[in-house]
């Protein structure tokens, strides 16, 4: 299982870090270790003075498949749940200025915390999802998948072109506008439409 993440495929966050809006898909990875599972804790890393949160829609693969075309994707993800892309952001700058990669700052330990995952036949339409992310109580993020870039098809069609996908791994799918710090001790709660998926707190 490996995880892919999608780097501003919403324009709106995209323009709230003053990144430019990609072209095409732009593809990170996480390690399996970043992971965090049945609402345990995510816990606070020493290297970094500005942790971010990132609500993203994941989607899970059902088959492998290379060269996949956009038509016939849909046939290759069969469930979806919700996760947090947490940031180092300070780290991520430095390493973007000396124009090195920035895997550090998303592929730490405890970066990626996840919900469960329900089948796809719960939506009736993919293109008009919405998902949020309320910290503290208070609503943060809210997005829709009406707003992506990149569909989820579209993005699944793209990795393919350079990597074999496989039956099991995951993709992050970017994260919309309103993101931000977290500190130690914060509450976070994600939802897909009016359903909470994930629950996680800061130690």
């Amino acid at each position: 299982m490996r995880i892919f993440a999608i780097g501003r495929n919403f324009a709106a966050h995209a323009k709230e870090l003053n990144n430019p809006v990609p072209s095409e898909p732009l593809i990170f990875t996480k390690p399996d270790t970043a992971l965090v599972k049945n609402g345990d804790p995510m816990y606070m890393p020493d290297f970094t003075d500005d942790l971010h949160y990132e609500v993203e829609l994941v989607i899970r693969l059902c088959k492998n498949g290379k060269n996949i075309e956009p038509q016939f994707a849909r046939k290759y993800y069969d469930k979806i749940g919700i996760g947090i892309d947490f940031t180092a952001r300070d780290l991520q700058q430095k390493f973007k200025d000396k124009g090195w990669p920035w895997d550090l700052a998303k592929g730490f330990d405890g970066a990626a915390p996840i919900s469960n995952f329900v089948s796809l036949n719960n939506y009736e339409d993919l293109k008009n999802i919405n998902f949020s992310l309320y910290k503290n109580g208070d609503k943060v993020q809210d997005g829709n998948t009406a707003n992506m870039l990149f569909p989820f098809e579209n993005i699944i069609s793209y990795i393919s072109k350079f990597i074999t996908l496989r039956i099991g791994d995951l993709i992050f799918c970017g994260t919309p506008e309103g993101v931000g710090k977290a500190e130690l001790g914060d509450h976070f709660e994600a939802f897909i439409e009016s359903k909470k998926m994930l629950d996680c707190k800061i130690k």
